[in-house]
């Protein structure tokens, strides 16, 4: 069954845990004990209605608070497609969750409520949409019912929506608008009475119908994670190398090169949950054994012979900063990307994105949040594309070597 990937964004109060509470609700994907929970804990609130932010708010300081802290992954099914769904907090402070969240999303939901409209939050999640490369893009304009869905209102808001995009040099490929109360289940499931003006899919409809990217990569590689050696006797010479492939594919019979050792073999057996299969795709994990022996370790990767991706010690990188201490220039962190591990060194920080002005700034450091250009010095070669080319071979993450904390997530510009 398809799986879609979709990354919801909007200001606080806009209603994004109420909304994805009713399409879980909607969907028949809260257990009964969830449900009985939310109705108690609702009627103890005094609410007369059902409070289905309590769905999504896991935290015990955003069910007090009634806001998104931290990025929840949701996960539900219908007959008809799977779906994640990485709600992300709407508060300024925060925006480093929805760079997070928005990471490996095909899909973005941005919620406005219909008595704000466009607000300067608008501007900065439809920007960080954009760095990541979403290409589908729903604007929900929720709370239709709190200004009796009036439909010139609905109309004004898309006006200034389309001013919003037509700031930038390339569009989104799809964007849809959508009439919403979440609170009363308007246009979620169904299409309401109340919005005769919409003649659009409801929400849960819309997510059902738009197309899953599924792409494969023409690089093709797998980077170890676990060098299997049973050392049993009915295993004895048993070596198998598990990880994910991150890009591209691999089929019995072919050649393969290793990074950085340069060793190189043909793939003589498939094996994913203890069953051989013939091939392997991208996003997929598996264990791959090989006809001959050779130099493999954790952080290693699997080149299938079609790829022709060039090594590199020096990137360019957009870097969203997520740590109290200030990125500067000199600094060294360990960088994370897939399952290799190695130090770098912040060679200079270039420049730094004013989000919600779309403008850019010089600068020479990235603070909490902060999203800019970087460039980075790498100990050791790694196998890279850029974001653009291919997300999973073009994002990592720089962790703090004094804490071992995430202390920034990266997007590879250029090598």
């Amino acid at each position: 069954m398809e799986l879609l990937r979709i990354a919801t964004a909007g200001s606080v109060d806009d209603g994004k845990s109420t909304l994805i509470g009713r399409l879980l609700y909607e969907t028949k994907s809260l257990k009964d004990d969830q449900l009985e929970h939310i109705e108690q804990k609702s009627k103890a609130k005094g609410l007369t209605h059902t409070d289905f932010s309590l769905a999504t708010d896991g935290l015990l300081t955003e069910r007090e608070q009634g806001i998104t802290i931290d990025v929840s992954h949701i996960y539900f099914n219908t007959p008809r497609r799977r779906f994640i769904i990485a709600d992300s907090p709407g508060h300024v402070e925060y925006t480093r969750n929805m760079v997070t969240g928005a990471s490996n999303a095909e899909v973005a939901i941005i919620l406005l409520d219909a008595r704000k409209g466009v607000i300067e939050q608008t501007q900065r999640h439809y920007s960080i949409t954009q760095l990541m490369g979403i290409e589908k893009i729903v604007f929900a304009i929720n709370k239709m019912d709190l200004i009796a869905y009036d439909s010139d209102r609905f109309d004004e808001i898309i006006s200034s929506i389309k001013a919003l995009i037509g700031q930038d040099s390339s569009a989104p490929k799809e964007i849809h608008y959508i009439p919403l109360s979440a609170l009363n289940g308007d246009n979620i499931v169904d299409a309401s009475k109340n919005t005769p003006y919409y003649n659009g899919p409801s929400l849960l409809e819309l997510i059902h119908q738009l197309p899953v990217n599924d792409t494969v990569h023409n690089e093709n590689i797998l980077q170890v994670q676990y060098v299997i050696r049973p050392q049993l006797e009915a295993y004895h010479d048993y070596r198998g190398f598990a990880g994910k492939v991150r890009s591209g594919q691999f089929k019995l019979g072919d050649q393969i090169e290793v990074f950085p050792t340069g060793g190189k073999a043909t793939i003589k057996k498939i094996e994913k949950y203890g069953k051989e299969i013939n091939s392997i795709s991208e996003g997929e994990n598996a264990t791959l054994l090989l006809d001959k022996e050779v130099d493999i370790s954790r952080g290693n990767a699997i080149i299938g012979n079609t790829s022709s991706i060039a090594q590199t010690k020096a990137i360019r990188a957009t870097v969203c900063w997520m740590q109290a201490n200030q990125l500067l220039g000199g600094s060294k962190y360990w960088m994370q990307i897939g399952a290799q591990k190695i130090q770098c060194k912040i060679r200079q920080v270039i420049e730094k994105k004013k989000l919600a002005q779309k403008e850019t700034l010089s600068a020479d450091a990235l603070a909490l949040n902060d999203i800019g250009t970087v460039e980075i010095q790498l100990a050791q070669p790694i196998l890279a594309l850029t974001f653009d080319q291919n997300k999973p071979l073009g994002t990592f993450i720089l962790i703090d070597p004094l804490t071992n904390n995430t202390a920034g997530i990266g997007f590879i510009q250029n090598t």
